[in-house]
């Protein structure tokens, strides 16, 4: 028998369609019906491939006595983290406000209209280090909500009106040498010995390494540019990356990048794309580029949809069991590649009789030196007998924003690469987007089985004209550009507080909830606030406008007040300050003939503002022949035929 989860196309929602729990997707009816009851609502928040998530699914959700009590005493409603940022973003910071901390699965108790009395994330069957058992909770939750229903209002009412506190106006923050302080704060937690920033676990975060990278060119700063290099040289050495299907895991476990979460979002992978080319365009370092291609290769083979876009997810389970897909035996390896070159694979690749990792093997490099030895081979039969081994679950729907990332990653990958494979795909995938869940300027979040989601949000915006840029350095379109100034306008028209700066996460005039969030901060994925800090530069930088000159200026101020609260938190931020105050070259090309501008890309350096303009009296032709005009800091240079830097 299934519940009100039936006619959702969430992944994550049809993966609890049968469960005795009688779901409601978030909607007015499970509201309403929670009013006329008189019941508490019980929120869970989680995703598709969430590991946690499906231990407490399995545990309490498919369980029937567990169902039974929140059948009796709640209704009880499931939300995708990925389709509902808003929510997400809403009950998350509740949830730190209760316990100091979050994650997923998130648990929210609340009124019908949607006042969070209590927060927690996942809830084990038995009480176990100082956290009450499930059952336990919804028993207790129930009789206060029957007997003392004071105490959980009053509760709702004092973290509600912590979160909505007046935001304090900035104004012209200072943001003198901010840049300068957070690389200090980042080379103070950065782990010489084993690459990455702190103790476990550790994430990715590339966009802190792009931000570490631009510094480090712009200052000609060695040991910055030593953080950046060692961090990825010990991920593409780690577990976190998958030496057999290539592409990242979520994050390393240990402080050694060897033991992964090993779910693999697109997001991740997007974001590493970029920062590991943008690493071979500074460097010229082949195992940069080698690693960007390869995860571009996994995302390509294992993520496509079948029309252009790009899935979300690929799970971490199988059979209950976190990693079995990944991990292999000692015999395993034997067995699939015969003695000698088993016995070869293993000494580099870290494969034992004992295992490294639960008695299994997560296949790595961090304890050889041979990052070039050339086991193409027996990689592929390793990779044939995994996919006939296990099937992997699969998160098919398609989100905007991290498709935008892809775009994005696929067209740096282009420019430093030239091959058209990834431009390709960069260019179907804008197209899907805009075919797909783009109505005029109006964007959505999602899409899945035909159907696109009703809303999008900041980050939608924000991530799109991102790709939008970055198509356009990709292929000098302006199509493209004037693309991104249109989504643009839009996203400051629906999103931005024009009272005290910053922009909302949805609609700037949406009721649903209790609050409607400024997100500045960056986790796994750069905030949107950060990203449309970058857009406002970059078009500003590109098109001359002084509208976007004002837009950054403003954006900026607003993020100076917001970053000095977690200067290492806001690297996207930081990454595109750095362009504001030290522009890149601007590049102007009168082209002699069309037919030139492939051969001219080739030439353009990796970070520049080019613009492909017609012949006119301001810009004429000189010799009758393709013609640059370059102006770099402050200063422009003669305009001649060849491009010279």
């Amino acid at each position: 028998m299934s519940n009100h989860l039936i006619n959702e196309t969430s992944p994550y929602l049809l993966q609890h369609v049968d469960n005795p729990v009688n779901w409601y997707p978030w909607c007015e009816e499970a509201f309403e019906k929670a009013k006329r009851e008189d019941k508490p609502i019980f929120l869970s928040i989680g995703y598709s491939t969430c590991h946690w998530c499906h231990v407490m699914a399995h545990e309490s959700f498919e369980d029937m006595s567990t169902a039974e009590i929140l059948n009796r005493h709640f209704i009880s409603v499931k939300v995708d983290r990925e389709e509902r940022p808003d929510i997400d973003s809403v009950y998350m910071a509740v949830c730190q406000t209760f316990t100091g901390s979050g994650g997923w699965p998130m648990s929210i108790f609340m009124t019908w209209d949607k006042k969070p009395f209590l927060a927690g994330t996942y809830f084990p069957v038995y009480a176990e280090h100082g956290i009450p058992g499930f059952s336990d909770l919804l028993r207790g939750v129930a009789n206060l909500w029957s007997n003392d229903r004071d105490e959980l209002l009053h509760s709702a009412d004092e973290v509600i009106a912590h979160l909505k506190r007046p935001e304090f106006n900035y104004g012209n923050a200072d943001s003198e040498n901010l840049c300068a302080q957070a690389v200090k704060l980042f080379s103070v937690s950065f782990d010489n010995i084993h690459g990455g920033f702190g103790d476990a676990p550790k994430f990715p975060i590339p966009h802190n390494l792009l931000f570490l990278l631009l510094y480090a060119s712009q200052n000609e700063d060695p040991d910055v540019l030593k953080i950046v290099e060692k961090t990825l040289t010990q991920m593409r050495k780690g577990g976190i990356y998958d030496h057999i299907g290539y592409g990242f895991s979520r994050y390393s476990t240990d402080k050694y990048f060897l033991v992964p979460h090993f779910e693999k979002m697109l997001y991740d992978n997007a974001l590493l794309i970029i920062a590991y080319a943008s690493a071979y365009a500074v460097t010229k370092n082949q195992l940069y580029l080698d690693t960007a291609e390869k995860t571009a290769q996994y995302v390509l083979r294992e993520m496509p949809a079948s029309d252009g876009g790009f899935y979300s997810a690929q799970d971490a389970d199988i059979e209950g069991v976190e990693g079995k897909y990944y991990t292999f035996t000692f015999a395993e390896i034997m067995e699939v590649l015969g003695k000698e070159k088993g016995e070869q694979f293993s000494k580099i690749f870290d494969i034992t009789l004992g295992g490294n990792f639960e008695g299994f093997n997560i296949p790595n490099l961090l304890k050889s030196n041979d990052l070039y030895a050339d086991f193409e081979d027996e990689i592929q039969k390793l990779y044939d007998y995994r996919k006939k081994r296990f099937t992997l679950h699969i998160d098919d729907k398609i989100l905007t924003s991290w498709n935008a990332l892809m775009i994005a990653a696929l067209s740096v990958l282009y420019r430093v690469s030239r091959n058209e494979q990834y431009l390709l795909a960069a260019v179907n995938a804008q197209k899907f987007l805009e075919e797909k869940v783009s109505s005029g300027i109006c964007l959505f979040s999602s899409w899945r089985e035909g159907k696109a989601s009703e809303k999008g949000f900041l980050d939608d915006y924000a991530f799109y004209i991102a790709a939008l840029t970055e198509l356009y350095h990709a292929t000098l379109d302006k199509e493209y550009l004037e693309k991104a100034e249109r989504f643009c306008q839009e996203a400051a028209g629906r999103f931005a507080d024009d009272v005290n700066g910053g922009f909302y996460l949805a609609d700037r005039d949406s009721a649903e909830l209790f609050m409607n969030p400024k997100e500045t901060y960056d986790g796994a994925i750069p905030s949107g606030n950060g990203v449309m800090t970058y857009n406002f530069v970059r078009l500003y930088q590109l098109t001359e406008k002084e509208e976007y000159r004002q837009l950054a200026q403003k954006q900026i101020s607003y993020m100076t007040g917001r970053a000095k609260e977690s200067l290492t938190g806001h690297g996207m931020f930081l990454f595109a300050k750095l362009l504001y105050d030290n522009p890149p070259v601007n590049i102007i090309v009168i082209l002699k003939d069309r037919l030139e501008l492939e051969k001219i890309k080739e030439q353009l350096p990796f970070l520049a503002n080019v613009t492909v303009v017609s012949e006119s009296g301001e810009h004429p032709l000189i010799n009758d022949r393709t013609t640059f005009y370059v102006c770099k800091e402050h200063v422009c240079l003669e305009p001649a035929n060849t491009l010279s830097l």
